[in-house]
């Protein structure tokens, strides 16, 4: 059939569509043929029937008699899909993010640029990592080494702060993930990507801290997360995906943990450790040994520290990176940092997990230590509440947070005076005191001891039990009717 240009206007008017071209000749064609059950004229594409509807009341999609195609093949069409031009990807070269490559490509039609920070995992881990890369489709391979920003800017502060996650867990992968996001923001700005995208799964914490510091630093960025997308539903799903794109990949379809490591500290997770009554296998460890197993004879060591920052080892001045290194080592060799603990995601489901942090356990302890010599009782309590929230801040990814950058001038300030050295004793799984020294010190030997002094004179004691004690003594006078 052939339509007048009365016909042609008519249609364009009456269901007010913009089409390209090709799909315009298309629709006029179809007019030709048979409406649908619909009570509409359909278009018949890919074995999908779409329904135009009158003007404001949108276009549906169902599949024709004929078809198995699902929904989502129209549906995935929409949102950011076709509209990427080049995505930065968060990368190590595992699993996950070796099949992520080729489906951004595949779903996305971008250029995938990948981004790997160093930021102390090993050098293993960066070996073979751009021929890998490209091998999974990514056109260029970034890779920058954060160590000593990582230990300076983001494990410092936290140390000086004394964060702590439900007193045990000392925030190895939650520092991590805000430097290495910080770092994917700025090599999209390099190489002109406007998008960003990681492995993170729809379970975990890792999502929300790279996220939230893409919105915090470049809010104009695209985030796409796989994860939260695609039909891959596990290992297995992304293993024969690889397969299916020629992607090479270091793992079996066996179980294995599931690790992050960094200069902080190493996590396990998966496997046995799901069940939290499971004991972990002795060789899972990869930073410590079994304390049994440690040296007999304990190792002391003595810590600068300067301004609530560590600074040297037995007297040698190091760089943040290559201090946290060397306890790393000493302290592995001794057992120390081993943690079992079941913790509450960010997301609301807890979550067994086991860490090594041989080195950041020993600085926690000096650190502490120290500032048992330079800080009064008021300060110690407000610091110590304050650090609650500190840690739960850094656990939730909200590092560029303004409060959290408030609470850490404040950690700042109140730790200038803690400055001096601290000598620790290290013995088959356990870190103790045995020294601590201080210029600032508000310990004195002439007020604190037995010995009768100038300054505390011991019978002014007595009135100040009376009037502390006040309170309680009005109360037991009421309940006795006094």
């Amino acid at each position: 059939m052939v339509l007048s240009k009365f016909s042609l206007f008519v249609c364009i008017r009456l269901y007010n569509l913009q089409f390209n071209m090709c799909s315009f000749w298309k629709f006029c064609w179809q007019l030709s043929g048979k409406s649908s059950s619909l009570h509409g004229n359909a278009i018949v594409s890919n074995n999908v029937c779409m329904t135009l509807t009158p003007k404001n009341q949108g276009i549906q999609a169902v599949l024709s008699s004929n078809s198995g195609t699902d929904v989502s093949t129209v549906t995935k069409r929409g949102g950011l899909r076709g509209k990427l031009n080049k995505v930065v990807l968060a990368y190590s070269g595992g699993l996950d993010t070796s099949v992520i490559v080729p489906w951004l490509r595949e779903n996305y039609g971008c250029e995938v640029v990948c981004f790997t920070a160093d930021v102390g995992q090993g050098i293993k881990e960066l070996d073979g990592l751009e021929a890998k890369a490209k091998a999974s489709g990514a056109c260029q391979l970034v890779v920058k080494d954060l160590k000593e920003e990582f230990v300076k800017d983001y494990i410092f502060p936290c140390l000086r702060a004394g964060a702590i996650y439900e007193r045990k867990y000392l925030l190895g992968t939650s520092m991590a993930r805000p430097v290495i996001a910080k770092a994917m923001v700025d090599v999209a700005r390099e190489v002109g990507a406007d998008a960003v995208s990681h492995g993170c799964t729809g379970k975990g914490n890792d999502q929300v801290r790279f996220e939230l510091t893409f919105f915090a630093l470049n809010p104009e960025l695209n985030v796409v997360a796989p994860w939260r997308e695609w039909d891959i539903t596990g290992r297995e799903d992304a293993i024969e995906y690889a397969k299916k794109h020629n992607v090479p990949v270091p793992v079996t379809k066996k179980s294995i943990y599931s690790r992050d490591r960094n200069l902080w500290h190493l996590s396990h997770e998966g496997d046995i450790l799901e069940d939290p009554a499971n004991e972990p296998k002795e060789d899972m460890y990869m930073m410590s040994v079994d304390p049994k197993d440690a040296p007999d004879k304990p190792q002391y060591v003595k810590i600068g520290i300067e301004s609530g920052i560590p600074v040297s080892l037995d007297g040698k001045t190091y760089s943040p990176a290559e201090l946290l290194a060397t306890l790393n080592e000493i302290g592995g060799k001794h057992g120390i940092g081993r943690i079992d603990m079941v913790e509450n995601r960010l997301v609301g489901m807890k979550s067994r997990g086991v860490y090594e942090t041989p080195g950041g356990t020993i600085l926690f302890n000096a650190v502490r230590e120290l500032e048992s010599l330079t800080l009064d009782r008021e300060t110690i309590q407000v610091k110590d509440s304050l650090a609650l929230k500190y840690a739960e801040l850094v656990y939730a990814g909200r590092w560029f947070d303004p409060l959290r950058e408030s609470m850490d001038a404040f950690m700042e300030k109140i730790t200038e005076t803690t400055t001096g050295s601290v000598t620790l004793k290290l013995y088959k799984g356990s870190v103790s005191v045995t020294g601590r020294t201080s210029a600032y010190s508000l310990y004195r030997e002439d007020i604190s001891s037995f010995e009768s002094g100038d300054i505390y004179n011991q019978a002014d004691a007595a009135g100040f039990i009376r009037l502390y004690g006040l309170p309680m003594r009005v109360r037991a006078m009421l309940n006795k009717g006094i």
